[in-house]
């Protein structure tokens, strides 16, 4: 089979899995969960493209209501504030209508938060070991949560306390060094295969 027929087919089959995943949602929205570093980001975007379904990114929601970085607003009035924010605007969020949604890393262990994404869609937690996290969040120097004198080590902790919390997510994919065309893809078979399940589970009407 030439390279262009297996675009063709891989396509079609995206778009059919597509119709499935819109179809169970009845326009609820996908939420990416998981560890920084872990491209929720990048993964969400390239599944926006496969499901025609609009993109957003928790944590610059977050920036634009408080007018202010991320950071800044570590800095300037500490985690707890920035949770009580993040809180507040991911519900809002999840009012809006469909969308894919891209949360931050510790917006899942908050229970108040899990409960809305339950109710208002579905969870998806990508996951990924620590050598490929390392290398991805040293590119960026905006993780306030790492800024201590051993990032593995605050990484590696994180990971122990956070991961039995994002294994309560509805599915679990392991983000991994390949291309996001290919992790989105993987997300798109997952969500088809689970979501009619998951729907009646919930009596999604």
């Amino acid at each position: 089979m030439s390279t262009a027929t297996t675009q063709d087919v891989n396509r079609a089959v995206i778009a059919d899995r597509s119709s499935t995943i819109r179809r169970a949602l009845g326009g609820r929205s996908i939420v990416l969960v998981g560890i920084m570093g872990v491209g929720k980001s990048t993964i969400g975007k390239r599944l926006s493209q496969y499901l025609d379904i609009e993109f957003v990114d928790a944590d610059k929601e977050i920036e634009k209501a408080a007018g202010m970085s991320v950071q800044d607003i570590f800095d300037q009035f500490g985690e707890e504030a920035f949770r009580t924010g993040e809180k507040k605007v991911i519900k809002r969020l999840m009012g809006e209508g469909q969308k894919i949604l891209a949360t931050g890393g510790g917006a899942f262990m908050n229970e108040d938060i899990r409960n809305d994404i339950a109710e208002g869609g579905v969870s998806v937690w990508l996951n990924a070991d620590i050598d490929i996290l390392m290398k991805r969040v040293q590119r960026r120097s905006d993780r306030p949560l790492l800024k201590t004198e051993d990032p593995e080590a605050t990484m590696r902790a994180m990971l122990e306390e956070r991961n039995p919390i994002y294994a309560l997510a509805d599915v679990q994919i392991e983000s991994r060094t390949v291309s996001r065309d290919v992790i989105a893809g993987e997300v798109v078979d997952l969500l088809a295969e689970n979501l009619p399940a998951i729907a009646e589970k919930r009596d999604w009407k």
